[in-house]
């Protein structure tokens, strides 16, 4: 149930985030990849958890999202699942689980919704993947597109610069945009463009845009979990806004843990079982 104050505790579906779009109402979306910390933040009235491939970084400490593997997204999606009751649960479909064929794709599609728990999916791309994307769609599984900035494509683009800022991209990223709508995707992330390319997108296509660091003319907004509490210390990118300090708090309480333990202060007398 939703905590925070004036928010809404029915089940947030694709249609919510859609009519939040035309009621003018911001989407609030994070990351989340197991129980307890989606359970927290479904609690506190988030409108859409992103179970990311991000997890390739923050949870298993890759370099890049390209690990991630379909296994190991419905793992951390159906731990996400368990924990939540009112949010909208969106899964990354993982690179190469998506690339190859429309018909693996659909099937590892399902195997998210069947197997994880997962209300929808998440693909990266434009053009190459829009009858990918249909074909899922018209098979009843909601999809979520994703322009601009495409983690899974780095070694492609060789840099996690903005994109879409020369006019050439920024055409071909609003003709994508419309080619996903047409497709039926429900919503669409926008990661690091321009903030006027990515207002004109987002008064263009009937669908939600959600931004991350593409400014505050999108419909919803989305960061990574660890970075806006402070727990990744060494990701400082302009978009990121931190909420919290907590590597700084969590490793204070470590440190008083050890001394209390190492002074024999822990467990005090009212600690301990008789």
């Amino acid at each position: 149930m939703s905590t925070q104050k004036g928010a809404s505790t029915s089940k947030v579906t694709t249609q919510t985030v859609v009519e939040m779009k035309h009621s003018g109402e911001k989407i609030s979306m994070l990351t989340a990849y197991d129980y307890t910390m989606a359970g927290i933040i479904d609690q506190a009235g988030v409108d859409v958890i992103l179970v990311g491939d991000s997890a390739s970084n923050v949870m298993a400490g890759y370099e890049t999202t390209v690990p991630m593997t379909l296994e190991h997204m419905i793992y951390h999606t159906s731990c996400v699942v368990r924990g939540v009751d009112r949010a909208l649960v969106v899964a990354d479909l993982p690179f190469m689980s998506y690339q190859v064929t429309a018909k693996e794709a659909l099937i590892n599609a399902g195997r998210m919704m069947k197997e994880a728990g997962a209300h929808a999916v998440k693909l990266e791309g434009g053009k190459p993947i829009a009858g990918t994307v249909k074909k899922i769609v018209d098979a009843g599984i909601p999809v979520m597109g994703h322009l601009g900035l495409t983690p899974q494509s780095i070694y492609k683009f060789g840099t996690y610069k903005v994109r879409a800022k020369e006019e050439k991209e920024a055409q071909q990223l609003l003709d994508d945009a419309k080619r996903l709508e047409d497709a039926g995707i429900f919503a669409l992330v926008l990661e690091k463009i321009p903030a006027e390319l990515a207002a004109k997108v987002t008064e263009r296509v009937s669908i939600p845009t959600i931004g991350i660091g593409a400014g505050a003319d999108c419909d919803g907004q989305v960061l990574v979990l660890h970075d806006m509490l402070g727990l990744n210390k060494g990701f400082s990118p302009r978009f990121l806004r931190r909420y919290a300090d907590l590597h700084e708090e969590m490793s204070r309480a470590v440190t008083s843990y050890i001394h209390d333990v190492k002074s024999g202060d822990f467990p005090n007398e009212q600690e301990r079982y008789h």
